[in-house]
């Protein structure tokens, strides 16, 4: 049976599926919503507690969660954690856009790590949930690293958005169902 977000519960053919939106626009409770109906899940966390506010927003979702998940952090190994089943029936990538950030902070090669991660989603058994900012719905950034960050992460979504079989918008906590 399927549940509201169309996943086969614990049985049926895996499924990867993106979910894009805006800042605050509910995308991450969407993927939780998704995720809701398996046992064993495994949230991945790529954000770094690089301040204050950021350690208490990592915090706070954590509880939000509840026990009834896994936590797995990888700021830039994703698609090795992905490789790690962990026993999981489903994972969610919280978020592609931190980890495309780690990257270019780290120095590196986005389009070989893209590689490895679409790699990943291909022989992945669980199902997965990746989160993702939309960022190119606003005006043209000032500065030459903004505007490389803005087309890295057009280029990302679309690459996953490629292999996902589900793909989702999100703004104001309302999803609209772009593939699948």
């Amino acid at each position: 049976m399927a549940n509201e977000g169309g996943y086969q519960q614990a049985v049926g053919p895996r499924q990867v599926t993106l979910v894009l939106g805006g800042a605050r626009s509910g995308k991450t409770r969407r993927a939780l919503e998704l995720a809701s109906a398996f046992a064993r899940k495994v949230y991945i966390a790529t954000a770094e507690p690089r301040d204050d506010e950021m350690r208490a927003r990592i915090t706070r979702h954590a509880e939000e969660r509840g026990s009834t998940w896994r936590t797995v952090e990888a700021p830039l190994e994703l698609a090795n954690a992905l490789a790690d089943t962990h026993d999981a029936e489903i994972f969610v990538v919280d978020c592609l856009t931190l980890w495309l950030s780690n990257l270019m902070h780290a120095g590196r090669d986005i389009e070989a790590e893209t590689q490895k991660l679409l790699t990943a989603l291909e022989t992945c058994a669980a199902h997965v949930v990746l989160v993702s900012n939309e960022v190119g719905l606003g005006i043209v950034p000032d500065n030459a690293l903004a505007r490389a960050f803005r087309d890295a992460q057009g280029r990302l979504n679309q690459e996953i958005a490629r292999v996902a079989d589900v793909v989702e918008f999100v703004a104001a906590g309302l999803p609209l169902r772009l593939k699948g």
